[in-house]
């Protein structure tokens, strides 16, 4: 695996836009749920989560990356970690698997799993037209739900992503079938301001 950007692709308002931002709380959100003492965080992106985890969780934050120039705590790469057998309660890899060729991903999934004591946490590119729904009433929480609506295309690869869910041959349902061959889902969800992306929770078998 290569170093696909450089450190200039993350500058504010190219890369974090609005929808991103609800995706960093997402992230944290998510996270939070495994109640974890330490976490290890695959791709270190524009650093919101590690500043955010960092200042104001009380948890041990560890990061890898392949890229050296976004200074992770570990240069390596997620199909390769070099890290001991559930070393951390939570791993956690964010738009980043389809970085890597679809037949590599079971790899790398493993690999999260072997680290990580209680769970794993990731976020995927879902491509393809979204509907969504949002009701406000007096004194009542908001409903909120968003979904999918599929409209298969083919893909190319860009540079950076070699597969994304909804496209010509990574339907969902592939894509949640590869994740149960190393892990249980315990919950999936579309972020509603940003249905692009995908979050998955899974639970390690041992």
């Amino acid at each position: 695996m290569e170093q696909q950007v450089t450190k200039e692709h993350y500058n504010f308002g190219k890369y974090t836009t609005p929808g991103r931002w609800m995706s960093h709380y997402h992230q944290i959100r998510s996270i939070l749920r495994f109640a974890p003492k330490s976490v290890l965080e695959i791709g270190v992106g524009d650093g919101v989560l590690r500043a955010y985890l960092q200042r104001n969780a009380d948890m041990t934050y560890t990061s890898a990356d392949i890229a050296a120039d976004l200074q992770p705590d570990i240069v390596a790469s997620v199909t390769a970690l070099p890290v001991p057998d559930q070393s951390h309660d939570v791993t956690c890899a964010f738009q980043v698997l389809e970085h890597l060729p679809f037949e590599e991903v079971p790899k790398a999934l493993a690999e999260l799993c072997r680290v990580a004591r209680k769970g794993v946490v990731i976020s995927l590119p879902h491509n393809g037209p979204s509907f969504a729904f949002l009701l406000r009433l007096p004194l009542l929480p908001a409903l909120r739900w968003a979904c999918k609506i599929p409209l298969p295309q083919r893909h190319t690869f860009d540079g950076e992503h070699y597969w994304e869910i909804g496209k010509r041959g990574y339907p969902l349902s592939r894509v949640r079938r590869m994740l149960r061959g190393v892990a249980d889902i315990e919950s999936e969800f579309l972020v509603f301001e940003n249905p692009y992306h995908r979050f998955f929770l899974l639970r390690p078998r041992r």
